[in-house]
């Protein structure tokens, strides 16, 4: 059976975190390839400022250009209205293949609230998910937080990753540092073409 990965979000921007993340549960779980879906409208940053979707496309597509195993899908972005994962995986499944294994890669952070998310059960159905673990949580918080039947579709890993946030990096463009190796550098060129953050 073929084995898929998914790693959606905002993506503004992408960063060596989110990348470093995708190639280790690559190779883990022996993916066939890992799609990255930027979120046009996320339902948790509904009002919230954000870039252009199209911006966020183009820098997850740059910043994965050089990675065999790496594809950008455009499905939440041409999609219309919030972009819900449960619709997003449907829609993937039927667009791939039914027989298709999937694994929905994420922070442990947003994992923990995976019972606010629309259809949790029915996602937690049609894919796995694998929490990727950042500073500050743990496996025994993810027990706290979620029952039992969500657990045992849950897979937790551990990641060397540099403790590098998309908030930080917008921050940093807006105060005039340097983000040289906390993203590619043709996210760096395009942030800088595009002269997104400054304000």
């Amino acid at each position: 059976m073929r084995r898929i990965g998914i790693m959606g979000g905002t993506f503004d921007p992408i960063h060596y975190g989110h990348l470093i993340a995708a190639e280790e549960v690559r190779q883990l779980f022996s993916l066939e390839k890992v799609i990255f879906i930027p979120a046009k409208i996320p339902p948790h940053k509904v009002g919230v400022q954000m870039s252009d979707p199209e911006d966020r496309y183009m820098m997850v597509f740059l910043a994965t250009l050089d990675n065999p195993y790496f594809e950008v899908s455009r499905i939440e972005i041409e999609r219309e209205g919030i972009s819900y994962s449960v619709d997003t995986v449907k829609q993937l499944r039927k667009d791939l293949d039914e027989e298709v294994e999937m694994f929905f890669i994420t922070g442990m952070d947003i994992v923990l609230d995976l019972q606010s998310w629309k259809s949790p059960k029915e996602l937690l159905s049609l894919c796995r998910f694998i929490a990727v673990t950042r500073s500050g949580y743990s496996l025994s918080l993810l027990k706290e937080r979620l029952p039992q039947e969500f657990l045992e579709k849950i897979d937790v890993v551990e990641i060397p990753s540099p403790p590098i946030s998309s908030t930080e990096i917008r921050n940093r463009v807006k105060v005039g540092k340097s983000i040289r190796y906390l993203v590619p550098s043709l996210v760096e060129n395009y942030i800088k073409r595009r002269r997104l953050y400054l304000i």
